[in-house]
């Protein structure tokens, strides 16, 4: 099999799914210069709480910026890396491996709140817990490479800049990747499977397997990676 490659914009502390995706492939290319899109998975992500799943937001200025890219998107103020700590501090503080983690995630949002730009905000958590992880998956941007008009010319275009055979796409884009196009560039396409996933000891049930990949990991601590599909 040749180089695998997979494209997506980046997320706030994203789920599990989002972290088996980039160790299914030799280069994770964070989407970043696509147009920001408000409600999404860029700037929040969900956690369990006793009252059922709550979202952390980081704030954005967006006001009047509709078609500003990820990348330009700036933070609004900086007080929200203390609120975000001090909620996983008290939805998560009795998870079982929560106190293993705790002093690294605390270093991490302190040094979020120095940031401006949301796109640097995501790599910081992202490069982080593929390193605890122990996935050594290149991590390139998009920015980095040339730019080309079209949503399926622009991802060919990005796997062929990168070296790429072998496109690994998440499923949701079945709707619009055309696979003859990308075929006729040499680049075979498999749609990840997001299903099958085990329940592990989550607290404050019913279980949920949309939230950030922090509730795996304080709860599963070094257990984690037996409750993915990637390893």
């Amino acid at each position: 099999m040749g180089k695998r490659v997979a494209i997506l914009q980046s997320n706030y502390i994203p789920w599990k799914g989002y972290f088996d995706l980039v160790n299914s492939v030799d280069e994770f290319i964070l989407f970043d210069d696509m147009q920001y899109t408000r409600r999404d998975w860029r700037n929040r992500n969900k956690i369990k709480t006793p009252e059922g799943s709550a979202w952390m937001t980081i704030p954005v200025n967006v006001k009047g910026k509709y078609y500003q890219k990820i990348n330009e998107t700036q933070v609004v103020n900086h007080t929200w890396t203390k609120d975000h700590w001090k909620t996983l501090l008290h939805n998560y503080g009795k998870a079982k491996y929560f106190s293993d983690l705790k002093d690294e995630i605390l270093e991490l949002y302190e040094t979020a709140s120095q940031f401006l730009f949301l796109s640097d905000i995501n790599y910081l958590f992202i490069d982080f817990i593929c390193r605890l992880l122990n996935i050594r998956t290149k991590l390139s941007w998009s920015s980095d490479y040339e730019v080309v008009e079209g949503k399926n010319q622009r991802l060919i275009s990005l796997c062929k800049q990168a070296g790429g055979e072998h496109y690994i796409s998440g499923p949701s884009a079945k709707d619009y990747i055309d696979i003859d196009q990308f075929a006729q560039f040499g680049l075979e396409v498999t749609f990840f499977d997001y299903s099958g996933y085990p329940e592990y000891e989550q607290r404050f049930p019913p279980f949920e397997h949309s939230v950030s990949i922090l509730d795996l990991l304080f709860n599963e601590g070094d257990r984690t990676s037996q409750f993915m599909k990637s390893f």
